[in-house]
């Protein structure tokens, strides 16, 4: 097998540290040739964001100093709602069947699988990566947690094969979210806000925020 590639999406709305954080995490514990961030286009389970152009342009701002970061753009640019496993499919079919995929996501995106379209078949085209905290307990419903015990697998087996297991890594801690981001880039300056922004968003991507005068 090739070295395996890690996929991180969303909707970055904006990208902050915690996403850089579990993209570093991925990238060492699982030893993967690099990890693509695929901002999506029209997630169907979100309200109103950003628009994708500017969303994937904080992208590029935040990872332009990762030389094994990379951003991927598909997801941006397919028309209509976004669904992980026709991009799982698009690039196992541009990829090919030697070269390992593996989706990363956090704990609580996890706990959420089963409202994702066709998930049960996203260990068909690559294996995922579930990130947790160190003092975070796994929760899943009872269908999730067959569908783990199933697929479970040591971090060093998305070296194996192109996908089909389910492994874990440990995520550094970061208190950081989207939400609070644009909450904070709504009130007016001040010291503690700006400081606080300065602790959990690249300064790239503060400044490009502000240049388009984003969150406002």
């Amino acid at each position: 097998m090739k070295p395996p590639i890690g996929l991180l999406g969303g909707s970055f709305d904006p990208i902050h540290r915690g996403h850089l954080q579990l993209a570093r995490d991925a990238l060492a514990q699982l030893r993967l040739a690099e990890v693509r961030f695929l901002p999506a286009g029209l997630p169907w389970q979100k309200g109103p964001i950003t628009d994708a152009a500017h969303r994937a342009a904080m992208v590029l701002a935040a990872i332009r100093d990762e030389p094994r970061f990379a951003l991927d753009l598909r997801e941006v640019e397919r028309s209509g709602p976004t669904y992980t496993i026709d991009t799982l499919k698009e690039l196992r079919a541009l990829l090919g069947a030697d070269v390992p995929l593996v989706l990363i996501m956090g704990s609580d995106q996890f706990e959420r699988l089963d409202t994702w379209r066709d998930w049960q078949h996203l260990t068909d085209q690559a294996h995922l990566a579930v990130a947790r905290r160190a003092d975070a307990v796994l929760t899943p419903n009872y269908t999730l947690q067959e569908f783990f015990n199933a697929h479970w697998a040591p971090p060093q087996a998305v070296h194996d094969s192109a996908g089909g297991h389910v492994v874990e890594i440990d995520m550094t801690p970061v208190d950081a979210s989207a939400t609070e981001i644009r909450a904070l880039l709504a009130q007016p300056p001040s010291a503690g806000r700006d400081q606080r922004l300065a602790q959990i968003v690249p300064a790239a991507v503060l400044d490009y925020i502000r240049q388009h005068r984003l969150y406002r």
